[in-house]
C-alpha cells in the first residue's frame, strides 16, 4: 500500500501506515516518491551541487514508538559499531528544537521533538545497511513507497537542520485566544480577563479586563498572566 508523506510541520489526521505498527502522535518529514528522471534535476546553483556527497549516501526516515526516540537512537548506534557499519551508516539524528514554555508565571526552556516517533538516518542504502537499521529494537519501519525506503530531498534535510539550529527558541504558552486568565503582576494584579490577542514575536498578550463595567484591553508580558 502506498504511503502519502507530509512536509515538516503538517498535522497528521490519520495514522501513517507502515510495515509493523505506526508511531503515535506522528508528524513525519516528507519524502518524494517515484523514480528520478534519466536526465535528473539541475541544482539551483553550482555551490549547492558541489556540496553534495560524492557517494550514494542519503537521509532516510525511520519510524519508532513515540517517546522511545533516544533509546532507539542508542540501540542503532550500538549496532552500527558492533556490526562495523560505519562505512555505510553515518549519522542518526532526532530532530529537536528549543522551546520556551510559559506556565504558572514561570518560563523554562525545554527541548521538543519536531517529529515525535521519527528519526533521521544518513546512510548508503543496500541490503546490509537496511537489515541493520530495520532490525534494530524499537524500529517499526522506514518511510517510503511500500517496503522500499524513500530518501528525503536535500532541501527537506536543509529545512529540518535549519529548524534545529535556530538561535531563537520558539515560545509555547498554556493559554489560547478566548480563554480566561488571571493577571498575576502589574497594576491589574488579581484581575480576571479574557485573552484577546497573542503576539508570539513580542511575547505579549492582550487581555480584555472588565473595568468600571467596560472591557478594557491591557497588554501584558506572557509572565504576567496565568491560565485559570
Amino acid at each position: 500500500m502506498e504511503e502519502e508523506l507530509l512536509t515538516p510541520g503538517t498535522e497528521v489526521e490519520e495514522p501513517v501506515e507502515v510495515e509493523g505498527e505506526a508511531a503515535t502522535e506522528a508528524e513525519a518529514p516528507s519524502a518524494e516518491a517515484g523514480e528520478a528522471s534519466a536526465a535528473g534535476e539541475q541544482t539551483s546553483s553550482e555551490e549547492e551541487a558541489s556540496a553534495e556527497p560524492t557517494d550514494d549516501r542519503a537521509w532516510y526516515v525511520i519510524h519508532c514508538y513515540s517517546g522511545y526516540e533516544h533509546k532507539v537512537k542508542h540501540n542503532l548506534e550500538q549496532r552500527i559499531e558492533t556490526m562495523q557499519m560505519q562505512d555505510k551508516i553515518f549519522q542518526v539524528v532526532i530532530p529537536t528544537e528549543e522551546e520556551i514554555e510559559v506556565k504558572d508565571g514561570k518560563r523554562r526552556t525545554v527541548e521538543r521533538r519536531v517529529f515525535p516517533g521519527y528519526i533521521l538516518v544518513q546512510m548508503i542504502m543496500d541490503d546490509d545497511s537496511w537489515y541493520v537499521v530495520r532490525n534494530t529494537p524499537g524500529v517499526t519501519g522506514f518511510v517510503g513507497m511500500g517496503n522500499r525506503p524513500t530518501p528525503l530531498r536535500p532541501e527537506e534535510v536543509q529545512a529540518i537542520m535549519k529548524r534545529m539550529e535556530a538561535e531563537a527558541p520558539r515560545i509555547r504558552v498554556a493559554f489560547r485566544r478566548g480563554e480566561k486568565v488571571r493577571i498575576i503582576d502589574g497594576p491589574f494584579n488579581e484581575f480576571i480577563g479574557v485573552v484577546d490577542e497573542i503576539d508570539m514575536e513580542r511575547a505579549k498578550v492582550r487581555v480584555l479586563v472588565s473595568f468600571f463595567g467596560r472591557d478594557t484591553p491591557v497588554e501584558l508580558d506572557f509572565l504576567q498572566v496565568e491560565k485559570i
